[in-house]
C-alpha cells in the first residue's frame, strides 16, 4: 500500500514536473533562465514527496491505525508541498494544481482540500512574467524524453502537444471574449444562465473587460443554504448546461473549476442562476467524435455493453475498454455492469476506486495517450463537473443521465435528419426521437413518484416512532 500511495503522489508531482520542464524550458536551458528555475523546484518537489513516503511508511504495519495516521500526514505534506510549488511557478502549474483539486472521487481528501485554494486564491502574475512565458519554447520534446526516464511507467507526450495547443489561445483575451459571446449565444435558451457581457471598446489581446457579476463558488453549500439556493436545482442547471454543450453543439467549456463557475439569486426575479466566467479554453468537437460519444453514453447509461464495448474502442481506448468506462463514468466495472443510473456511489465503491487507482496508473497514462486529443479535455471536464457534485452531494443521481440522454436523442436525431434524403424519413426520425424523449418523461416521473412514496413512507415512520415532535 505504501507503493500504491507512493505511485499516486509520484503520478501527481511527475504531471507538474512534466508541466515545468515542456512549458517552461527555454531553447537552450540556460541553467539561470526563469523556466529552469521552475523546472527545478519541480524536480526537487517531486524527489521530496517520493522520499517523505518511502521513508515515512516503510517500517509502519499496512493498516493499522499508525499507519493511518502517518499516511494522513504525508498525504497533507505532500500536498501543501505540491501547492507551494503550484503558487511559486504559477502558469500551467496553478491550472494543473487546479485540476488536482477538483479530484475529490480519486485523490486523498488532504490533497483536495490543499489544492483547492488555488480555485479561488490563485497568485497573479505580473505582465513581464505573462510575457517571458509566451516567449518560451513550447517544443523540446528532448527534456521530456529526460521526464521518461525518471518516471518511465508513465507517457507524457499528449500533454506536451495539449499545452502547445491551449496555452496560447487561453492569453489571448479576444479569443476569450468571443467565446464568452458564442456560448451566450448558443445558450440563450437556458434562464438560469449569466454570462458577463464583455465591454469590446475597452479590450484588446491583452486586456479584457467585462461586466462585473457577484456570487459565491457552486461548490460552496453554506453560501446556498444561506441564500436559499436548491442544491439539486443547480446540480440539474449544471448538467442541462453541459449536456447541451457536449452533445448538441460540440462546443465544450472546459475549465469549470469552482472559480470560474458561481451562483446566485437573480436580484430581479429571486431564481436561482449560474454564472460562467474565464471563457479561454474551449474544445470544439468534430461531428464524428461528437456522435459517437453520444452513443457511448446512451449505452452506458442503458447498460448496452456490447455498444459500450464498440464505442470505447471508436474512440480509442482499444482493449482498455473497461478502464475507459470506469474513468468516465467514475464508477467501478462492476456497477458500469449493473448500470450506473441503477444506484448511487457508495462509500466503499468510493475507497475501492481510490485503492485502484494507484495500481492502474500505467494504464490510465497509455489510454490518455492513445485517445483522440478531444477526449483529454473531456476527461478534465468531467472530473471538474464530477468534484462539483461530491462536493454538493448530487452525484450519480438519476436526474443527471436522463438529461445527458435527452441530448444525445436530439443530437442523434439532427443527425439523421440532416442526411435523409425524403420528407417521409425526416418525419419517421422525428416521431422515433418525439417518442424516445416520451420514454424518458415517463421514467422521470416515475423516478420522483418513487421518492415522493418514499419521503411519505419515512415521514410516516417518524411520526409513529416519535409522534410527540408531530
Amino acid at each position: 500500500m505504501a507503493r500504491r500511495a507512493l505511485k499516486l503522489a509520484s503520478w501527481t508531482s511527475a504531471a507538474l514536473a512534466a508541466s515545468g520542464f515542456c512549458l517552461y524550458s527555454n531553447k537552450y536551458l540556460d541553467p539561470s533562465d526563469f523556466g529552469a528555475v521552475r523546472v527545478g523546484r519541480a524536480v526537487a518537489t517531486t524527489a521530496v514527496i517520493s522520499y517523505d513516503y518511502l521513508t515515512s511508511l516503510r517500517s509502519v504495519p499496512y493498516g493499522s491505525e499508525e499507519y493511518l495516521r502517518l499516511r494522513s500526514k504525508v498525504h497533507l505534506r505532500s500536498a501543501r508541498r505540491l501547492c507551494e510549488l503550484c503558487c511559486a511557478n504559477r502558469g500551467t502549474f496553478i491550472k494543473v494544481g487546479q485540476h488536482l483539486g477538483a479530484l475529490d472521487y480519486l485523490l486523498p481528501e488532504e490533497y483536495t482540500s490543499t489544492l483547492k485554494v488555488l480555485h479561488s486564491q490563485a497568485p497573479r502574475s505580473s505582465i513581464q512574467e505573462v510575457r517571458q512565458v509566451i516567449r518560451e519554447d513550447l517544443g523540446q520534446e528532448v527534456l521530456v524524453l529526460a521526464v521518461k526516464q525518471l518516471f518511465p511507467e508513465f507517457e507524457f507526450m499528449w500533454l506536451v502537444d495539449e499545452a502547445k495547443k491551449n496555452l496560447p489561445l487561453e492569453l489571448d483575451f479576444l479569443n476569450e471574449g468571443r467565446n464568452a459571446e458564442k456560448v451566450a449565444q448558443m445558450l440563450k435558451h437556458f434562464d438560469f444562465l449569466k454570462v458577463p457581457r464583455i465591454y469590446w471598446e475597452l479590450s484588446t489581446k491583452r486586456v479584457l473587460l467585462m461586466e462585473f457579476v457577484d456570487g459565491g463558488q457552486v461548490n460552496d453549500r453554506d453560501y446556498m443554504e444561506r441564500n436559499k439556493i436548491d442544491v439539486n436545482e443547480i446540480s440539474r442547471h449544471l448538467g442541462k448546461m453541459y449536456s447541451e454543450m457536449i452533445f448538441v453543439n460540440g462546443f465544450v467549456h472546459c475549465d469549470p473549476h469552482p472559480g470560474n463557475v458561481l451562483v446566485r439569486k437573480r436580484p430581479d426575479t429571486g431564481k436561482a442562476e449560474i454564472i460562467l466566467l474565464d471563457h479561454g479554453l474551449y474544445q470544439v468537437l468534430t461531428d464524428d467524435f461528437r456522435l459517437d460519444y453520444c452513443h457511448l453514453w446512451q449505452s452506458l447509461i442503458w447498460t448496452d455493453m456490447e455498444k459500450v464495448k464498440k464505442y470505447s474502442q471508436r474512440l480509442g481506448a482499444g482493449e482498455l475498454y473497461p478502464l475507459f468506462a470506469c474513468m468516465l463514468t467514475a464508477r467501478s466495472w462492476d456497477s458500469v455492469n449493473r448500470g450506473i443510473g441503477q444506484a448511487p456511489v457508495t462509500a466503499t465503491e468510493d475507497a475501492e476506486i481510490r485503492d485502484n487507482a494507484a495500481s492502474y496508473l500505467p494504464q490510465i497514462s497509455q489510454l490518455l495517450n492513445h485517445v483522440p486529443r478531444q477526449m483529454l479535455l473531456i476527461f478534465k471536464t468531467n472530473d471538474l463537473l464530477r468534484g462539483i457534485e461530491v462536493a454538493l452531494g448530487t452525484r450519480a443521481r438519476a436526474s443527471s443521465f436522463l438529461s445527458m440522454s435527452r441530448c444525445c436523442i436530439r443530437a442523434l436525431a439532427a443527425h439523421k435528419k440532416k442526411n435523409a434524403c425524403s420528407f417521409f424519413r425526416r418525419t419517421q426520425i422525428s416521431f422515433r426521437e418525439a417518442f424516445n424523449l416520451w420514454q424518458i418523461n415517463l421514467h422521470e416521473l416515475i423516478l420522483r413518484v418513487k421518492e415522493l412514496r418514499l419521503a411519505s413512507w419515512v415521514l410516516a415512520l417518524l411520526c409513529r416512532l416519535l409522534p410527540t415532535l408531530y
